[in-house]
């Protein structure tokens, strides 16, 4: 299928109450995986870039091997910017055929936030391309996004009403205690569900929850069996993200726990097989480790059998 628009899939998710998974990509095996496990369970599905990505491998190279992908796919695939840093990176994304745009604003005061985001908005809306903004603040490290604690603080409903009013935005990224990378918590997971569920009385509009990987225990403890360096990394547990989607949240971010499988098991596969030397039988393995991570985040939020 063609890449679908965002904004037709949270139509859906957020009348029936699911939320759809976005999984970050920036290499082939990634998408080969994200794909793979939104076709088996008939699910829609949304890859996303980052900056770091786009530096990475390229806009024509991600958005090639992105629609060389789909267009076999008999499931919906929306191709996301995941945090544009200003209007010239989201017209950029547009004009190679992204399907949604992120604008990440929100190290601005509100006032400067709803402007940039309605700029952004206001020219999405003649390409007829969803935009998410964001307003609060992720604490964590993730790609090129860094916020510390003290610079972390959590969305305010009130505002977010406003916000969306005034920005016009289809989706709306909101901070309610989870943070970017593996290192989340330091005990148990602590989100603010009041705050979601107020939220969206006041909005109605998709929610979007950053920083949502749950930090699979077992996957850092491989990468750290065989050489790695992991030290008390803590995720999302299953019930939050429960009682997140219940509350209203319609899409969710993954991004931690695909790396954390991925290098799990290219370090052992390098440990146990160290005379090979056939990158497809060592990248092989892991993007189908990472294509079963995908198919249990799917289940899980709700989305299997919902394309």
């Amino acid at each position: 299928m063609p890449l679908e628009y965002l904004s037709r899939m949270y139509e859906r998710a957020n009348r029936e109450n699911y939320a759809i998974g976005q999984f970050n990509v920036s290499n082939l095996e990634f998408v080969q995986a994200a794909v793979g496990a939104a076709v088996e369970l008939n699910a829609p599905v949304i890859l996303a870039t980052s900056s770091s990505a786009i530096k990475y491998a390229g806009i024509e190279t991600l958005v090639a091997m992105v629609r060389s992908v789909a267009d076999r796919a008999p499931v919906p695939v929306a191709l996301h910017l995941d945090h544009g840093e200003d209007l010239a990176q989201a017209e950029l994304c547009m004009k190679h055929g992204y399907t949604s745009v992120m604008i990440d604003a929100s190290h601005a005061p509100l006032e400067e936030n709803i402007r940039i985001s309605r700029e952004v908005v206001q020219r999405a809306r003649l390409m007829g391309v969803t935009v998410e903004a964001e307003l609060g603040r992720l604490g964590g490290i993730e790609d090129h996004v860094k916020v510390s604690e003290r610079e972390a603080f959590l969305t305010d409903p009130d505002d977010a009403a406003r916000f969306v009013r005034e920005s016009g935005c289809d989706a709306l990224a909101v901070a309610v205690g989870t943070s970017h990378g593996a290192y989340k918590f330091k005990g148990r997971p602590v989100i603010d569900f009041e705050r979601i569920s107020a939220i969206k009385r006041r909005v109605g509009i998709a929610l979007v929850l950053h920083g949502a990987s749950s930090v699979d225990p077992a996957s850092v403890a491989d990468i750290n069996r065989y050489g790695g360096h992991l030290e008390d990394a803590h995720g999302l547990d299953e019930p939050s993200y429960r009682e997140a989607i219940l509350r209203g949240i319609n899409k969710v971010n993954i991004d931690t726990d695909l790396r954390l499988k991925w290098t799990a098991v290219l370090r052992r596969l390098l440990a146990e097989k160290p005379g090979e030397f056939d990158p497809r039988k060592l990248l092989g393995p892991a993007r189908d480790a990472v294509r079963e991570v995908i198919k249990e985040k799917i289940r899980l939020l709700g989305s299997a059998g919902k394309a």
